[in-house]
């Protein structure tokens, strides 16, 4: 599956013409990694730099990491996540093995579920016609395979004090205890394409990030449904922003 699954050829949008253009002044692997970042931040979602695998180990100098290759390098991600193209130019070209995050809840959110329940909901959400918009496969071992869904954010109230946020994802040692549907809200991030994971696994575009952006909420009964089949656990022990 490539991003441009669930498409007709006739409808090639410009962005994913652009998504496959190389920079002229970075050949190769390099020139298609900084298309894609580039692509992303065009689609309005912020990024920074991430941690990468080094053999089976993590970039950072945490001993022990829970997840290798997977969170961002700094603390300060949220107020340094941008859709600067000069920016990611620079970070992509400074640290030429970097991943990249996405800060969620600032424009869109992500519904994580378990790969093969989520490649089901997809299926289904096509088939019935749904408005799905761009959707990543993030590669791993069991519980760690997983798909993710971008949507548009569920927005924040004018009550910043009453905003739940997305506290089970900010601190991703609990993905064994909570392995269901996640909902990646103000507070969280996940890794996007093109992304490299510790035992040659990738996370790679399904449909690419030219998809507009559903609202949550068109997906969520499928997305619950296919997990429930596909025995993830209570799928509805999460935070879920349902409140706006």
């Amino acid at each position: 599956m490539g991003a441009e699954y669930g498409r007709s050829g006739s409808s090639e949008s410009k962005l994913s013409r652009w998504l496959r253009r190389r920079p002229k002044d970075a050949p190769g692997a390099d020139a298609d990694r900084l298309a894609q970042l580039l692509a992303t931040a065009a689609a309005k979602l912020p990024l920074a730099p991430a941690a990468y695998p080094v053999g089976y180990r993590c970039s950072c100098d945490r001993v022990g990491c829970p997840t290798p290759a997977r969170h961002p390098v700094s603390f300060a991600w949220q107020t340094q996540s941008t859709t600067d193209r000069a920016q990611i130019e620079r970070w992509a070209q400074g640290q030429p093995e970097a991943n990249f995050i996405t800060a969620t809840g600032m424009v869109h959110d992500v519904l994580d579920v378990p790969l093969e329940a989520g490649r089901e909901a997809l299926e289904r959400l096509l088939a019935e016609g749904v408005d799905v918009g761009p959707v990543a496969e993030s590669g791993g071992v069991g519980d760690q395979a997983r798909m993710l869904f971008f949507t548009a954010t569920r927005g924040t109230p004018e009550d910043e004090d009453e905003w739940w946020p997305c506290e089970l994802d900010c601190h991703p040692e609990t993905m064994d205890e909570h392995p269901g549907l996640r909902w990646h809200c103000r507070g969280s991030y996940v890794l996007v394409p093109p992304a490299r994971l510790p035992g040659d696994h990738v996370v790679a575009w399904v449909r690419g990030p030219e998809h507009d952006l559903p609202d949550p909420l068109t997906l969520l009964e499928s997305l619950t449904d296919a997990c429930a089949r596909h025995g993830a656990g209570d799928a509805h022990a999460v935070a879920w922003p349902l409140g706006r």
